[in-house]
């Protein structure tokens, strides 16, 4: 499927002036936590060079803080891999609840390009709502939002993405299509940041 343009198309960095391949990535997700949690949770990077898998990244954001951006952009910068990969890829715009990335400043701070993917288009208005209305710090969390541009129709999901072209974007996920749609990279860290979960579900609810 190929990518349709939208009328906002996050800012774009001309091919030349990258040296690494988007080929060699890292995928963020965060584990899972109980609804009352409060402080930080693990964050899992599976990085891949094409289909081959290489290695992980492990951190922790805080719960609904504004830490995702710094976190993410120094867990690449310091580790082994910093070297190759050209390419960070999330699900969605925000990790442990609502601490939103902001994706041009993530993608200044590592060196890469930014990708954020979704299987849907997100409801704006709900999302401007929920955070303006009943997040702590609401409004910069909002503007972390808008600063990623529109979502974007791209390979049967919708993007937003700081630092390459939406053709670009197109032939990164490519290769690690599936039947689920999610990207495989996100995929394996999806499972990896599962065995960190913050608590264990009980019969009588989370246990610590």
């Amino acid at each position: 499927m190929s990518c349709a343009r939208a009328r906002a198309p996050a800012a774009e960095t001309p091919p030349a002036r990258r040296r690494r391949a988007l080929s060699h990535l890292v995928a963020f997700d965060d584990a899972p936590f109980p609804r009352a949690f409060r402080g930080d949770v693990p964050v899992v990077g599976a990085v891949c060079a094409r289909d081959r898998f290489e290695g992980f990244l492990a951190g922790a954001v805080r719960r609904d803080g504004a830490n995702a951006t710094a976190v993410l952009a120094t867990l690449v910068r310091e580790s082994r891999f910093a070297p190759q990969l050209g390419l960070i890829l999330l699900e969605g715009l925000a990790l442990a609840g609502f601490n939103v990335v902001d994706l041009p400043r993530l993608a200044a701070a590592s060196g890469c390009a930014v990708l954020a993917v979704a299987r849907r288009p997100s409801d704006q208005r709900a999302l401007r709502a929920a955070l303006r209305d009943r997040v702590p710090g609401g409004r910069a969390k909002w503007a972390r939002v808008e600063r990623a541009g529109a979502q974007e129709p791209c390979a049967g999901l919708w993007v937003q993405r700081a630092g390459l072209t939406l053709a670009e974007a197109e032939r990164a996920l490519a290769p690690h299509l599936g039947p689920g749609r999610l990207p495989a990279p996100l995929r394996l860290a999806h499972l990896a940041a599962g065995l960190l979960a913050v608590g264990r579900r009980g019969r009588r609810g989370w246990l610590y």
